[in-house]
Protein backbone atom coordinates (compact mmCIF):
# COMPACT_ATOMS: atom_id res chain seq x y z
CA UNK A 1 0.00 0.00 0.00
CA UNK A 2 1.23 3.08 -0.48
CA UNK A 3 -1.12 6.49 -0.05
CA UNK A 4 0.25 10.12 -1.55
CA UNK A 5 0.00 13.53 0.17
CA UNK A 6 0.17 16.06 -2.49
CA UNK A 7 -0.11 19.92 -2.88
CA UNK A 8 -1.68 21.13 -6.82
CA UNK A 9 -1.21 24.37 -7.61
CA UNK A 10 1.22 25.96 -5.13
CA UNK A 11 2.41 29.37 -6.38
CA UNK A 12 6.55 29.99 -6.43
CA UNK A 13 7.99 32.85 -7.44
CA UNK A 14 11.31 33.27 -8.67
CA UNK A 15 13.72 35.10 -11.83
CA UNK A 16 13.71 31.92 -14.38
CA UNK A 17 14.24 31.96 -17.91
CA UNK A 18 16.87 31.85 -21.19
CA UNK A 19 16.11 34.99 -22.80
CA UNK A 20 16.87 38.78 -21.45
CA UNK A 21 13.06 39.26 -20.81
CA UNK A 22 12.59 36.93 -18.60
CA UNK A 23 15.45 37.70 -16.28
CA UNK A 24 14.01 40.97 -15.73
CA UNK A 25 11.60 40.53 -13.19
CA UNK A 26 10.01 37.07 -10.94
CA UNK A 27 7.42 35.16 -12.54
CA UNK A 28 4.99 32.86 -10.90
CA UNK A 29 5.44 28.95 -11.89
CA UNK A 30 2.68 26.78 -10.96
CA UNK A 31 3.70 23.48 -8.66
CA UNK A 32 1.69 20.15 -8.23
CA UNK A 33 3.58 18.14 -6.34
CA UNK A 34 2.77 13.84 -4.62
CA UNK A 35 4.68 12.40 -2.41
CA UNK A 36 4.38 8.67 -1.51
CA UNK A 37 4.05 7.91 2.05
CA UNK A 38 2.41 6.05 4.85
CA UNK A 39 -0.52 7.72 6.46
CA UNK A 40 -1.33 5.09 8.80
CA UNK A 41 0.31 6.30 11.79
CA UNK A 42 -0.83 9.61 10.98
CA UNK A 43 -4.51 8.27 11.05
CA UNK A 44 -4.24 6.38 14.49
CA UNK A 45 -2.42 9.21 16.68
CA UNK A 46 -4.01 12.30 14.72
CA UNK A 47 -0.88 13.75 15.45
CA UNK A 48 0.93 16.01 12.70
CA UNK A 49 4.42 14.56 13.20
CA UNK A 50 3.37 10.91 12.15
CA UNK A 51 2.95 12.23 8.87
CA UNK A 52 4.35 14.92 5.82
CA UNK A 53 3.61 18.20 6.64
CA UNK A 54 2.99 19.98 3.33
CA UNK A 55 2.47 23.56 4.84
CA UNK A 56 6.00 23.32 5.84
CA UNK A 57 6.91 21.25 2.44
CA UNK A 58 4.98 24.36 0.83
CA UNK A 59 7.23 26.69 2.81
CA UNK A 60 10.39 25.48 1.92
CA UNK A 61 9.63 25.31 -2.02
CA UNK A 62 9.03 28.57 -1.81
CA UNK A 63 11.75 29.35 -0.07
CA UNK A 64 13.91 27.55 -2.59
CA UNK A 65 12.45 28.90 -5.86
CA UNK A 66 13.16 32.59 -4.56
CA UNK A 67 16.70 31.94 -3.87
CA UNK A 68 17.51 30.55 -7.52
CA UNK A 69 17.36 32.18 -10.65
CA UNK A 70 17.71 29.25 -13.17
CA UNK A 71 17.98 29.32 -16.46
CA UNK A 72 15.74 26.16 -16.93
CA UNK A 73 12.46 24.69 -14.90
CA UNK A 74 14.36 20.78 -15.14
CA UNK A 75 17.24 23.24 -12.94
CA UNK A 76 14.37 23.94 -10.79
CA UNK A 77 12.67 20.71 -10.90
CA UNK A 78 15.35 18.78 -9.60
CA UNK A 79 16.68 21.07 -6.96
CA UNK A 80 12.54 20.71 -5.76
CA UNK A 81 13.29 16.90 -5.83
CA UNK A 82 16.41 16.83 -3.83
CA UNK A 83 14.98 18.95 -1.62
CA UNK A 84 11.93 16.86 -1.35
CA UNK A 85 13.89 13.18 -0.67
CA UNK A 86 16.58 14.99 1.48
CA UNK A 87 14.41 17.07 3.66
CA UNK A 88 11.40 15.27 3.90
CA UNK A 89 12.41 11.66 3.26
CA UNK A 90 10.04 11.18 0.01
CA UNK A 91 10.53 7.63 -1.27
CA UNK A 92 8.83 8.61 -4.16
CA UNK A 93 7.63 11.88 -6.17
CA UNK A 94 5.91 12.90 -8.65
CA UNK A 95 6.76 17.07 -9.44
CA UNK A 96 4.91 19.21 -12.36
CA UNK A 97 5.86 22.85 -12.90
CA UNK A 98 3.91 24.46 -15.22
CA UNK A 99 5.04 28.15 -16.73
CA UNK A 100 1.82 29.99 -17.64
CA UNK A 101 2.23 32.41 -20.25
CA UNK A 102 5.40 31.23 -21.48
CA UNK A 103 4.61 30.29 -24.85
CA UNK A 104 1.97 31.93 -26.87
CA UNK A 105 -1.10 30.32 -27.34
CA UNK A 106 -0.67 27.77 -24.50
CA UNK A 107 -2.14 28.02 -20.35
CA UNK A 108 1.47 26.69 -20.13
CA UNK A 109 4.16 24.90 -20.82
CA UNK A 110 6.31 22.86 -18.49
CA UNK A 111 8.13 19.58 -16.80
CA UNK A 112 6.67 16.62 -15.12
CA UNK A 113 8.96 14.67 -13.29
CA UNK A 114 9.08 11.66 -10.89
CA UNK A 115 12.38 10.18 -9.25
CA UNK A 116 12.72 7.50 -5.84
CA UNK A 117 10.65 4.42 -5.99
CA UNK A 118 6.99 3.67 -6.32
CA UNK A 119 7.10 1.00 -3.06
CA UNK A 120 5.21 1.08 -0.10
CA UNK A 121 6.53 3.28 2.65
Amino acid sequence: MSDHIYIDALELRCVIGVHAHERVAPRTLLCDVQLACDTRAAAASDRLEHTLDYDAIAQRLRALAASMQPALLETLAERIAELLQREFGARWLRLRLDKPGAVAGTRGVGIVIERGLRVPA
